[in-house]
């Protein structure tokens, strides 16, 4: 099939053309046809399938179909929510480069960026906005938004917008759009959280599922070094040095950590830089950038300012810090294996590490090929936590010499009070940190 056949209009032929498009991949095969119908949307796809465009192409040409009837003053007739500046930037070219001989305008607004520039763009008139909760809803609650006038939401990324701690956001959004509206939801995982708040937003959509030809874990050459964590540093300049890796992205679990990378690797003579959500957005933008023309030799992120890094020919990922939560691994490793193509991924574990590994080889359902010589594997962690921590499934045990259950301290109550309020005190903070995006 090629996009002629979608029944896509000219201007945006021209422009796919333009870009290289030959033939739709099997999203945007599936999706345009539905939702050139009118039809809502709920479509199931990893990142790298080619979903902006299956969006992005049926959206502008129903908006310069409506040209004659939205004649006068600009108004937002298409919003997409999405939920880390990276990828709102990523959504927001590609709407530029599709709709390039329609004439429609589209701009983007996110946090973490003073706001000036963004409502200049916004006073001049917009048919497409693309943007992240946080900006969106202060700017609405200025006046300076206003979503009466939708008649195309788009909420991408869905899974990874409740891992962040937008949900209660999302839902103020979507209270103020009109009701008579075209809605398309996008997640690459479908969790019951998910498929509940799909229910609220779309009515009887149309369903699209997009599995990869392989899954990731197979598309991508996957090995494991164990290494003690004061070691995971030389470890990698090694394996850099080593190895002909041109463009290498390292995932840190902390902001701390990937600045600490950063530095290692520069007295290493590797040119590296830092991208996380404590860095400007300038400064966020000039490192991806430095990494896409091949000026910065290594990327180290964490998982949420990684959201939207899309580097063709992406040489190796590394997981200089195992994930928690299993499904982040599979994202990670994906960054090197995108539609379909195949890469090359390593994973460090430190002993403590051992439970996330567990984890993840379970879900993807194989053994990751361990490497079990390198100049590193015979250093010990010698420091005295190390000595004196118990092992992990016994840290919380209490001996008991009587047999009987034994009833909690005074002091025991206390702790898990303060235990409990420290976990607030995360969650809001997280809430918060949230909130810049």
């Amino acid at each position: 099939m090629t996009f002629n056949e979608l029944k896509i209009i000219d201007p945006i032929l021209d422009a796919l053309e333009d870009e290289g498009y030959e033939t739709p991949s099997p999203i945007q095969e599936q999706a345009i046809p539905i939702l050139l119908q009118g039809k809502d949307l709920l479509g199931c796809a990893q990142t790298g399938t080619g979903k902006t465009a299956a969006f992005a192409i049926p959206i502008l040409q129903h908006l310069f179909n409506n040209r004659q009837r939205n004649k006068g003053a600009r108004k937002i007739k298409a919003l997409i929510v999405t939920p880390t500046r990276e990828l709102a930037i990523q959504i927001g070219d590609s709407f530029t480069k599709y709709g390039k001989y329609t004439g429609l305008r589209n701009t983007v607004v996110f946090g973490g960026v003073k706001q000036g520039t963004q409502t200049n763009e916004l006073r001049k008139g917009v048919d497409v906005l693309v943007a992240t909760p946080g900006r969106l809803l202060d700017l609405m609650g200025q006046g300076l938004i206003s979503l009466r006038h939708v008649e195309f939401s788009v909420l991408d990324e869905a899974d990874h917008m409740l891992d962040m701690g937008f949900i209660h956001d999302i839902k103020k959004i979507i209270a103020q759009l009109p009701r008579d509206r075209q809605s398309l939801f996008f997640s690459a995982t479908m969790p019951p959280e998910i498929v509940k708040l799909s229910g609220q937003i779309l009515g009887n959509p149309e369903k699209v599922t997009i599995s990869p030809e392989k899954p990731t874990a197979d598309r991508v050459s996957q090995s494991l070094y164990y290494v003690i964590k004061k070691a995971k540093a030389r470890l990698l300049i090694h394996l850099l040095q080593e190895g002909n890796y041109y463009s290498t992205l390292v995932f840190s679990r902390t902001k701390h950590g990937a600045d600490k990378i950063v530095k290692l690797l520069i007295r290493a003579n590797i040119t590296a830089e830092a991208i996380h959500g404590n860095k400007s957005q300038g400064a966020r933008q000039r490192a991806l950038k430095n990494f896409k023309e091949g000026k910065t030799q290594v990327l180290v992120a964490t998982d949420i300012a990684a959201r939207g890094i899309d580097v063709s020919g992406l040489s190796l990922v590394v997981n200089y810090d195992l994930p928690a939560v299993p499904e982040t691994y599979v994202h990670r490793i994906g960054r090197t294996g995108r539609a379909n193509a195949s890469g090359i991924s390593i994973s460090f574990c430190q002993p403590d590490e051992r439970a996330f590994l567990k984890d993840i080889q379970k879900l993807i359902s194989k053994k990751i090929d361990v490497v079990g010589s390198h100049p590193f594997v015979d250093e010990v962690d010698d420091s005295p936590a190390a000595e004196t921590r118990p092992p992990r499934q016994n840290r919380n045990k209490k001996s008991n010499s009587s047999g009987g259950n034994r009833r909690p301290k005074k002091q025991d109550s206390k702790r898990s009070e303060g235990a409990n309020k420290g976990n607030a005190k995360v969650g809001n903070r997280r809430a918060k940190a949230a909130k810049r995006y």
